[in-house]
């Protein structure tokens, strides 16, 4: 398994101290790990959780605190058990397929079994993220058609694609703002402009785009790679 880029430093996670013991696999981190005993401040600001999604996990036996005094800690195994949820949470894994994870973990005989078993979810997720995009990219080409049908704009998506427009940089921000889902006026606080100037610049960016009004414009943006879906 890949140690990802040559700055992070590959981290090989202890079992953990719920449930059985179990081998999880090597999972490269851009920053050192906390040491444990760690207070739920610390965890909850290191991996950028809240207190209530660490006590979530607790619930469903992923993770588990224990009492120092008054205040409650994690062990290190708890802390590694952490960057695994973390990783499987931000590529959007459901948290019952983190918990089937867990489990399949539970079986592993060694670290190379483990890595293999968490490379082969990863490649499910991945391949599901790929149905997901192509259903994404079908809706958008619909919702542009519907939004304006070729005989009435004279503009196809194939036209857009096969000339690409030319974003200045403030219409650039400004397109990647409304595909964030901002209004004009959010826009233009964020961009520190007047209302008529913001709205000057959605309509040069429409017309540049061939759309007809701002969602159109995100649509095709996003269709033709100008902006992240």
């Amino acid at each position: 398994m890949s140690n990802g880029p040559h700055n992070l430093r590959s981290i090989a996670i202890q079992p953990g101290t719920t449930g059985q013991e179990i081998i999880l696999p090597d999972i490269a981190t851009a920053r050192e790990l906390p040491k444990g005993p760690v207070a739920i401040a610390d965890m909850a600001e290191f991996f950028g959780v809240t207190h209530r999604t660490l006590h979530f996990y607790e619930e469903k036996d992923l993770i588990r605190a224990s009492r120092l005094g008054l205040m409650r800690v994690y062990s290190e195994r708890d802390v590694s058990r952490m960057v695994l949820i973390n990783a499987c949470r931000e590529v959007g894994m459901p948290i019952s397929l983190i918990q089937d994870l867990f489990e399949t973990l539970a079986t592993a005989t060694s670290k190379t079994e483990a890595n293999l078993f968490f490379e082969e979810a990863m490649l499910v997720r991945q391949r599901e993220l790929a149905a997901n995009l192509s259903t994404l990219h079908r809706q958008l080409r619909k919702i542009s058609m519907l939004l304006t049908p070729e005989e009435e704009s004279g503009v196809t998506l194939t036209h857009v694609n096969r000339h690409r427009p030319e974003l200045d940089e403030i219409e650039h921000r400004c397109l990647q703002l409304m595909a964030e889902g901002y209004s004009q006026i959010r826009i233009s606080r964020t961009l520190e402009l007047r209302p008529d100037e913001t709205e000057a610049i959605e309509r040069r960016v429409a017309e540049k785009l061939g759309a007809r009004n701002r969602f159109q414009a995100v649509a095709k943006a996003v269709l033709i790679g100008i902006v992240a879906n």
